[in-house]
């Protein structure tokens, strides 16, 4: 599979995903607590992070 077809898989799953009521009520239900969106903060760097870190792993670094 090539990494277009994942990302686009990944991006059209993540939509769906997020169209749903109990994911939508979550949301506005975090949205609404300063603690739990400063921990929602958190995660979602922490993954950004560590998904990165996996990416340049697996890519590696590459030298202009």
């Amino acid at each position: 599979m090539s990494a277009i077809r994942i990302a686009v898989t990944v991006v059209s799953a993540a939509i769906t995903v997020s169209r749903h009521p109990v994911v939508r009520a979550g949301v506005h239900a975090v949205v609404n607590n300063p603690r739990a969106r400063e921990t929602a903060i958190t995660v979602t760097r922490n993954a950004a992070y560590n998904a990165g870190v996996l990416a340049r792993h697996i890519v590696g670094r590459r030298l202009p």
